[in-house]
This record gives C-alpha cells, sequence and structure tokens, in this order.
C-alpha cells in the first residue's frame, strides 16, 4: 500500500521536480489504527510550531481540520498504515506550505532483538523540530552499521546525551525511568509515555545524562513512533541486560494511552 499525494491529489511533474530538488520542510509521522492515531493533537502541534519556525505563521483551526481531512484522503480505504505529514513550500516564494501526505504498510511494533548502538558526536540543527535536514543523523547510522552496530547515540559537545538518530533514548538507573535533558526533539511517544507514566504511578524523572554516566544506568531503551519500547543491549562497550525489564515498563505504559479519531 503506497500513495503520495500534494495538497490531496497525486503531484504533477512539476511538482515530484520542485519536491526531489528541494530539502526545506519539517514533518510528523505517525502509525494509524483503525483510522485512530495516538497523539493526534500533539503531531497538529509539532506541524505548528515547524510552520511558525520555518514558514513564519501558525495554523488557524480550519488549518488543522484540512490536515485531517488531508490524511483522510490520503488513507482513502486503508484503516492501518504509516503515514508521513510534510509541510514543504509552497511554488511561489509567497505561497503558504504545500502539505505532502504520504501512506505506507503499517509497522507493527514486534522488537525482533535487541539493538546493538554506538555513540556518535552531533548536534541537530534545530533539534526541537522534525525538519527535512537529515543528513547528519543518518550518516551517524550508516556509520554504526558498518561497524556492525543497530543504529547511533548521539551526544553533543558537553558530552550530554541528546537521542538516537530517529528516537529517543530512556535509560534506568534502578529506582526510575531516566529521559535524558538535553536539546533534542520532543518525541511524541516520549510525551505520551511521560504522561501514562505519570498516571499509572511508574517513577520517572527528566534530567542531564553525560556521556560518562553510561556505565551507571542499568537499561536503555529506543523510543519511537514505530517502536514505542525497543530495548538496547550494548552502547559501545557497555552491556544493558535489563534491557527487556525497561521495555516491558514502557509497554506496560503505552497500553494504556488512548487512541484518537482521524
Amino acid at each position: 500500500m503506497l500513495n503520495l499525494e500534494l495538497n490531496g491529489r497525486p503531484p504533477g511533474v512539476a511538482d515530484t521536480q520542485r519536491l526531489v530538488t528541494g530539502n526545506y520542510g519539517h514533518y510528523t509521522s505517525m502509525q494509524v489504527r483503525d483510522c485512530r492515531v495516538r497523539g493526534l493533537a500533539l503531531h497538529l502541534a509539532r506541524l505548528d510550531d515547524g510552520n511558525e519556525e520555518f514558514f513564519g505563521s501558525r495554523m488557524a483551526v480550519t488549518d488543522e481540520h484540512r490536515l485531517r481531512e488531508l490524511i483522510r484522503h490520503a488513507l482513502g480505504d486503508a484503516r492501518d498504515a504509516s503515514v508521513r505529514v510534510a509541510m514543504v513550500p509552497g511554488a511561489g516564494a509567497a505561497d503558504p506550505p504545500d502539505v505532502l501526505v504520504s501512506v505506507g504498510d503499517p509497522v507493527t511494533a514486534v522488537v525482533d532483538r535487541p539493538m546493538r548502538v554506538r555513540t556518535a558526536g552531533y548536534e541537530r540543527d534545530w533539534p526541537e523540530h522534525k525538519h527535512l535536514a537529515t543528513m547528519g543523523p543518518a550518516v551517524a547510522r550508516r556509520c554504526a552499521g558498518l561497524d556492525g552496530y543497530d543504529d547511533a547515540l548521539l551526544y553533543g559537545h558537553d558530552g550530554r546525551i541528546r537521542e538516537g538518530t530517529s528516537w529517543n533514548v530512556a535509560f534506568w538507573d534502578g529506582a526510575q525511568v531516566v529521559w535524558p535533558q538535553a536539546p533534542a526533539l520532543k518525541g511524541v511517544t516520549m510525551v505520551l509515555l511521560q504522561v501514562a507514566m505519570t498516571m499509572t504511578g511508574v517513577p520517572w524523572t527528566l534530567r542531564p545524562v553525560n556521556r560518562g554516566e553510561l556505565p551507571d544506568l542499568l537499561a536503555a531503551a529506543a523510543v519511537s513512533t514505530v517502536r514505542p519500547a525497543q530495548p538496547i543491549d550494548r552502547i559501545d562497550g557497555l552491556e544493558y541486560p535489563e534491557g527487556h525489564r525497561l521495555a516491558e515498563v514502557l509497554t506496560s505504559a503505552w497500553a494504556t494511552v488512548p487512541w484518537d479519531e482521524l
């Protein structure tokens, strides 16, 4: 199942040329099940914040309704799917951003094995936004793969852990879930998990995590829309044998997060 629509219609040749030769914009990605999404308001707020940062204006309520209509239109008869909504420059310099909706097959959150990651020094531009400038993280992921790892965990010039290349990271220190406090994307799944853990009584904290502190932590997990609780059993040469226990805590909290109708 594949579909791509620009402002509710298939892009023409001129549109496609403009899209593939440009690299400006921002986006959000979501998993749709039975035409429902977890954290829909957060996804829309992310797009709104990105519009203000990169296009100079926020969305009106009518724009949010239109976004939902464009997503539903691109889905067609599909009830389950992976959806990415991108805001890209319009054809003219003064035009509002175009809405590019891509639909693909749903991704099941089944974890076949823990991840093995290595740390890499890299700081994303505009780290609080999910934007199209993804070359740096892609290079970090590729280099990690060439060295036998699954992905890369990024840290900044100050030695503080930021995020994965396309995911947030959670740790367990023996008493609570620890989310690194640093310039990084506030992932929708991460925020929903933090709310769910508060509601269900799971202890957690947001604080700086230095790279040198990694040997003192007991477990780690990657958190994303695709997989809300992916155990990490190795970071560089450090082993984290309790990653599955942290994943169980996150998975239990995730199960309590409600679905929103598109």
